[in-house]
């Protein structure tokens, strides 16, 4: 078998800005589909950074939603959306990601043969958006960095195309993350000011999740009093919004949940700290990450349905516990998460995992380590083959 081409993640991408060049970006996904022996690396830098810049939307979503209501065919795909969702929700991206793609590529479709009312297409457009943003994501928590680019860039132009702006601003804020998560804090705070200045005027959840997005990227960079005034920004805006006017994918946004993810952030940022100061310098944000991580998911039932939630949690409970030195909590918050790990393909999971597992080789010798290390090892060499 043929190896797989090696490209930048926006190859064939960087098309003008107009309907024709979005349409020629949609004909590369239209005309590939499931055969695609192109592989994917992440772009970062100035190229990454700068796409934004792009964006002309300037309407709301408000402004088509619900308009030309008799098309049986758009309403099934706007149906369909939200149990997209929940496959991610319940199984992580690893799991569904070629399925949700194969739908984005279908609406594309549709897009490129046009012939469609106005009105309808603007609602396919916003349709194709919202799944090129959950393909994107899947594939970020599916560790396919460069794909995910590929998908989220190509939401972003179709969000612009439609005028799609909450969506665009959400886009661009799960490139911030993703950079974030990366350790790329540059990167990760020139996005998340993107997608606050696009945020200006959206809902109440889409800011306050861009916030505590933004706030990830100061905690990677290192700069905690900024962090923790977006954290802050975050809630009061959530408390003080008025959530009706949030899109139908802001399901998931609670306090619990910009809590936890300050939690991780904190977490992220104080193992960062531990490692390239010292012990002592990374203290306080894990005793602070592992008080705001409780209040999340980790400790859901395995009936529940956000099964990658609690185990992307759990795991950085666990990590933090570590970190701090509490080994017995950590290897018995690691075991609920490896138990996770039987129905939930996330390899973004696994590396916060494989973080556990590094922080416990160093106590190797202690009672509870020396029995739970050999099931983490074992969970992570299974699952990473």
């Amino acid at each position: 078998m043929d190896s797989p081409l090696v490209m930048p993640a926006d190859t064939g991408m960087r098309q003008s800005w107009t309907r024709a060049g979005t349409l020629g970006v949609l004909d590369d996904w239209v005309v590939n589909g499931l055969l695609d022996r192109r592989r994917f690396l992440a772009i970062s830098g100035a190229s990454l950074t700068s796409i934004p810049n792009h964006l002309a939307v300037a309407k709301s979503p408000r402004e088509f939603a619900g308009a030309a209501a008799d098309s049986p065919l758009i309403e099934q795909i706007e149906q369909a959306i939200p149990l997209l969702q929940r496959l991610d929700d319940a199984s992580g991206g690893g799991s569904h990601l070629e399925y949700v793609g194969a739908q984005f590529r279908s609406v594309a479709l549709l897009v490129r043969q046009g012939g469609q009312p106005r009105s309808i297409e603007t609602r396919l457009l916003s349709a194709l958006a919202e799944i090129g943003q959950l393909a994107g994501w899947m594939a970020f928590d599916a560790g396919q960095h460069g794909q995910a680019q590929r998908y989220l860039f190509t939401a972003l132009r179709v969000a612009n195309e439609c005028g799609y702006r909450a969506m665009a601003a959400h886009i661009v804020a799960d490139l911030a993350f993703q950079a974030a998560s990366r350790e790329q804090s540059a990167d990760a705070v020139a996005l998340g000011e993107s997608a606050a200045m696009i945020a200006q005027h959206a809902p109440a959840g889409v800011r306050a999740s861009i916030q505590t997005r933004l706030a990830y990227g100061y905690a990677v960079a290192g700069d905690m009093s900024v962090f923790d005034r977006a954290y802050k920004t975050g809630l009061e805006v959530l408390a003080d919004g008025d959530r009706a006017e949030d899109p139908a994918w802001m399901y998931y946004l609670t306090p619990s949940h910009l809590d936890t993810q300050a939690g991780y952030a904190l977490t992220h940022a104080g193992m960062l700290a531990s490692e390239t100061v010292g012990p002592a310098a990374g203290r306080t944000m894990l005793r602070e990450g592992e008080t705001l991580l409780r209040k999340g998911a980790h400790d859901r039932p395995f009936t529940d349905q956000a099964q990658r939630r609690a185990l992307f949690e759990g795991a950085w409970l666990a990590t933090a516990a570590a970190g701090r030195g509490n080994l017995e909590e950590a290897c018995v918050l690691g075991r609920t998460a490896v138990a996770r790990t039987a129905t939930v393909r996330s390899a973004r999971s696994l590396e916060v995992l494989a973080r556990l597992a590094a922080r416990l080789r160093r106590a190797k010798r202690n009672e509870y380590v020396s029995d739970f290390l050999p099931v983490l090892e074992s969970c992570l060499s299974r699952t990473q083959r």
